[in-house]
């Protein structure tokens, strides 16, 4: 399927937020992304233990894609992209719960492992190691490692799980109070840009991109020097200039940062 113009998907945006009951732009906008749907689908059931059809996923996915749709606010500044997939997901995960497809004998050997690890900590009086279980179980490290996988996947939490309730039209969910790892502190990327201006003041063109190149991009000198078309001992030698004399010019403003 040939994506659409990023302006003509921004169009469709538009013009659907402006009146939602207008079905035929709401299919447009699921056709343009239901790939996110499959992917996410594809990634999820090649997790799982055989018995779950990848197309009850896929029909999950693609309910929770209609969700994130309706409930999208352009206003936000937020991709649609990185706003659905995790309602595509939290959808998937819910069919996966509605199904109980987690098997009995999976339940209750995750019940033993946790009967196990409890019994070694006891035992050892701290956080036990996975051989510890293992022997406490008098499992192979290969069985143990077999078991522990099939038990992880009946911790599976659904992103769209109510945390709790509030007197506004909507809910607050797992999704919406999940720490984000990847996230950047808008704080510390301010602080990186004006330390970053500090560096390269009164720096000639080639010496502002070796220290930008170097300590922002974490190229390598061989490819700093290729870019600048420069040799990688001439790259080396301007950089150790470039930081003598930064520590010079540092070392006399010292007071102002005191």
């Amino acid at each position: 399927m040939a994506i659409k113009a990023s302006e003509e998907i921004a169009e469709i945006w538009k013009e659907f937020k402006q009146d939602q009951s207008n079905q035929t732009l709401r299919n447009k906008l699921i056709e343009q992304y239901v790939p996110l749907v499959r992917y996410n689908a594809e990634r999820v059931w090649a997790k799982l233990p055989e018995g779950v059809d990848l197309n009850d996923l896929i029909s999950a996915g693609v309910f929770g894609l209609m969700d994130a749709i309706n409930a999208f606010d352009l206003e936000r500044g937020v991709k649609f992209e990185t706003y659905c997939v995790p309602r595509i997901r939290g959808a998937m995960l819910d069919e996966l719960r509605t199904m109980d497809w987690v098997p009995r004998l999976v339940r209750s050997k995750a019940s033993k492992l946790e009967a196990a690890r409890k019994a070694a900590e006891a035992e050892h009086g701290r956080p036990p190691a996975d051989e510890e279980i293992a022997r406490k179980m008098q499992l192979s490290r290969k069985e143990f490692e077999k078991l522990k996988s099939e038990a992880n996947a009946v911790g599976l939490v659904s992103l769209n799980k109510k945390w709790y309730e509030t007197d506004s039209y909507k809910d607050v969910r797992e999704v919406d109070i999940l720490e984000d790892a990847k996230g950047e502190d808008p704080t510390k990327s301010i602080q990186k840009r004006d330390l970053m201006r500090l560096v390269t003041k009164g720096l000639n063109r080639n010496e502002r991109l070796i220290i930008i190149l170097y300590y922002y991009e974490e190229l390598t000198m061989k490819e700093i020097g290729s870019t600048l078309g420069l040799s990688e001992s001439r790259v080396s030698q301007m950089h150790s200039s470039i930081v003598n004399r930064l520590k010079e010019q540092l070392g006399r403003r010292r007071p102002e940062f005191a």
